[in-house]
């Protein structure tokens, strides 16, 4: 969605009716996650995708029938045995779409909730799904306000409670309520949309490695930020356009830079005068990853050092070091693949073994 949210933020502030097709459940090997969104606008045309080329073609005719018809539909679509022909997911899952027509009748807080994602500004889109409640009503969370409606007063208080605790996690699905907001009862199905800023990378150390997993970070979706006290080597050149470039002292830049869970730190200095201090304020604020560079023998010198700088057990076991994952890396970009893919693991709960040794679910609930 937020990809494809500046094509329908033109059409919406144009006028022109347009047909969102958004994911708003999965089951077993969907190709794609909640919240993946297709729209179809004037003149037939398309941004987006909600599975990859399988289904797009039946959700561009629903979205012109909900066009048409002003109402909202729930389509569900799976894998059919029987016909080889039919619409389905040729991998053998099931998504869950909402259709729904979007105009400023339809759903008055869409420019805000588009301005705010593209400003970078954290929000929830709260959007009746099935039940006694109206079809494809929104109602827009934000940290400290909210707009629209979903029908009924009791059933906006509990949403935005609960639009708020999603939105600090960054987290997307779907809840339960009754009409009036009731936590009892489950009679009505609510899509809970967040669009958190972007998280962070922080990559310290302006080598080729760091333009490498810059590079990676930026294509991940990280706000990639590069830090390194030598001006000669802390140049915007060496980098790709959008990461930002910092000439600091590691630890002195990271004192005063906020971090949250979804952080990501990599430290590739590999130098005790760099990476240590940083390394000792690193491990002592939240982050999701932390990773560092060097040699096993580098490595142990560290873990003396920080042990001598008073880290306790708990804080060094958060350290992933040597950084990546045992890909046979040799090139900075091979080595930036590696670290993707520890990053990429730690947050899923993936093990790094090749799915061909593995059983079950690719993608466990």
């Amino acid at each position: 969605m937020r990809e494809i949210l500046p094509a329908l933020g033109a059409w919406y502030a144009a006028g022109v009716p347009f047909g969102l097709a958004t994911v708003v459940g999965v089951s077993r090997s969907a190709p794609r996650d909640p919240g993946a969104a297709m729209a179809v606008g004037p003149g037939d045309e398309v941004v987006g995708s909600v599975s990859g080329g399988c289904v797009e073609g039946a959700v561009f005719e629903l979205a012109q029938e909900v066009v048409a018809s002003g109402e909202a539909r729930l389509q569900t679509f799976g894998y059919s045995d029987e016909d080889a022909f039919a619409v389905g997911l040729t991998c053998g899952g099931e998504i869950t779409l909402l259709v729904r027509p979007v105009t400023s009748a339809t759903d008055p807080v869409f420019g805000e909730v588009a301005e705010s994602v593209g400003a970078g500004r954290p929000v929830t889109v709260a959007t009746v799904t099935d039940g006694p409640a109206v079809r494809g009503a929104t109602l827009a969370v934000w940290p400290d306000r909210v707009a629209g409606t979903l029908g009924t007063e009791g059933l906006d208080v509990a949403v935005t409670a609960d639009a708020r605790g999603e939105l600090a996690l960054g987290a997307t699905g779907l809840r339960h309520y009754g009409p009036h907001g009731e936590r009892r009862d489950d009679s009505v199905t609510v899509f809970l949309h967040s669009f958190a800023p972007p998280p962070r990378m922080l990559v310290f150390g302006a080598i080729d490695y760091a333009a490498a997993v810059a590079r990676i970070g930026d294509f991940l979706g990280y706000r990639v930020t590069v830090c390194d006290a030598r001006p000669v080597f802390a140049t915007p050149k060496r980098f790709p356009p959008g990461v930002e470039v910092v000439v600091d002292w590691p630890h002195r830049y990271l004192k005063g830079t906020g971090t949250d869970e979804r952080t990501v730190i990599c430290v590739l200095t590999h130098d005790p005068k760099f990476d240590v201090p940083l390394l000792e304020e690193a491990l002592r604020r939240p982050a999701a990853y932390i990773g560092a560079m060097g040699s096993r023998r580098t490595h142990d010198e560290r873990m003396k050092r920080l042990v001598d700088a008073g880290l306790t057990d708990r804080e060094l076991a958060r350290l992933c070091s040597p950084v990546g994952l045992d890909l046979g890396a040799r090139t900075p970009e091979e080595v930036a693949v590696s670290v993707a893919a520890e990053i990429v693991a730690l947050r899923w709960g993936g093990t790094g073994t090749p799915l061909t040794a593995t059983a079950g679910a690719i993608h466990p609930h």
